[in-house]
């Protein structure tokens, strides 16, 4: 039987430009199937999923905010590891406050931008900078790792800590500092089929695309490390 309809995957901001290339792929390989991709932070996604907003699958960037869906009763099955990530540390294009390593961003004359402590991104930049023994100064608390990144690439910060796959999405508006330490801090991104999914057929083919193929190859075409 022919999978169709709508599939609503609720996935971090961190995954869009991934994402909506394999939807695109799905969609020219299941005409019938439309898949609606949400982003955003993903505290906020599972905040949305416990709330009992409808949507098939959820995708974060880290197992932290995924155990709170879980603990939660929203997932059927078990979560899977589809993909890793680590950080980077990035400045506007021109590095105009001569950003060389994580210690400048102790420095009270730059302007610091990082996520919100409650989203994966900012929770793993304040494990990569206590593991470099650096106390940072943000001036800003980003809601997620996309406006981080637009706040260094406006030239709004002078530096801020960023997955490296979005750090390689933003182009030539910013500059990437890639630091050792990171690879001491690697984001495992999960993905579940919700248990309450409208259409989890669907949910189940998508999901199975995102763990295996095309999913794995537009995941790593985009920087994204393979899951485990």
């Amino acid at each position: 039987m022919a999978v169709d309809g709508t599939v609503t995957v609720l996935a971090a901001a961190s995954l869009t430009e991934a994402f909506e290339q394999l939807g695109e792929r799905l969609a020219d390989d299941y005409p019938g199937l439309k898949v609606v991709f949400s982003f955003g932070p993903s505290s906020g996604l599972v905040e949305q999923v416990l709330a009992g907003a409808p949507a098939d699958i959820l995708a974060t960037a880290d197992t932290r905010t995924m155990d709170r869906a879980v603990d939660g009763g929203a997932v059927s099955g078990e979560p899977t590891i589809f993909a890793r990530n680590r950080l980077a540390l990035i400045v506007p294009a021109g590095n105009p406050g001569g950003v060389t390593g994580l210690a400048d961003l102790a420095r009270e004359d730059l302007r610091i931008a990082v996520c919100a402590a409650e989203v994966p991104c900012g929770a793993a930049a304040k494990r990569l900078l206590d593991t470099a023994g650096v106390t940072a100064s943000p001036d800003t608390l980003a809601t997620d790792v996309k406006e981080a990144v637009s706040l260094v690439a406006l030239g709004e910060a002078d530096a801020s800590l960023v997955y490296l796959t979005d750090a390689a999405a933003a182009g030539e508006n910013i500059e990437s500092i890639d630091v050792a330490e990171s690879e001491q801090v690697v984001n495992d991104y999960p993905v579940a089929v919700l248990a309450g999914a409208p259409n989890p057929e669907g949910a189940q083919l998508v999901r199975d695309a995102i763990t295996g193929e095309p999913g794995q190859q537009i995941l790593g075409e985009a920087g994204f490390l393979a899951g485990r």
